[in-house]
């Protein structure tokens, strides 16, 4: 099943004039219980506290931000203290890395790729969690290093992948007529 929710993040549209290598995508699956996961779990922790500093910083330069990036800072505070929720639970952590290229569109394949990985871990009966802070990592020297990712070459996006505990609930969003507008 994993390798089903692979080939279907493999197969996501991507910028073809952008990338120089067949290659241009990978993924590393790193299992819940594994050395590596145990140090990348720490490397996430360290990078969200110095990301917590870093927009503490420019939240109190700009107050104008501070509406808008409060809800973040409380999260990157957390992960820093606490680790990242879920990350030693799942039974697996993917790593998805996307060739950088000109022009440079590679975040919007790896969104077109994880929405792919997504969809098919769903209709599997799989459960599936963005890690959006792995995003933060490309040009971390030791996270590639443990990857086997070129620093900095590639542009990186992961998720949890694993069956759920708890199937959740759809999230509320608006009415269809509240957020379309039509013109003639």
């Amino acid at each position: 099943m994993i390798e089903k929710v692979i080939q279907a993040g493999l197969l996501a549209p991507y910028s073809g004039i952008g990338v120089s290598r067949e290659d241009f995508r990978r993924f590393v699956v790193i299992p819940r219980e594994s050395e590596s996961l145990a140090q990348i779990a720490t490397l996430l922790k360290c990078r969200a506290g110095t990301l917590y500093v870093q927009l503490a910083e420019q939240l109190n330069r700009n107050a104008s931000l501070k509406s808008r990036g409060e809800a973040y800072l409380i999260r990157l505070k957390f992960i820093s203290q606490q680790g990242v929720p879920n990350l030693g639970k799942a039974p697996y952590y993917i790593v998805v890395a996307e060739q950088r290229g000109i022009p440079s569109v590679e975040q919007l394949s790896l969104a077109h790729c994880l929405q792919n990985m997504w969809l098919k871990a769903v209709a599997l009966g799989l459960g599936f969690q963005l890690l959006s802070i792995t995003e933060q990592m490309a040009n971390d020297k030791e996270f590639c290093g443990l990857i086997g990712i070129p620093v900095g070459e590639f542009a990186l996006d992961g998720c949890l992948l694993g069956y759920p505990e708890v199937v959740p609930q759809p999230p509320k969003r608006p009415r269809i007529d509240e957020v379309t507008k039509w013109l003639s």
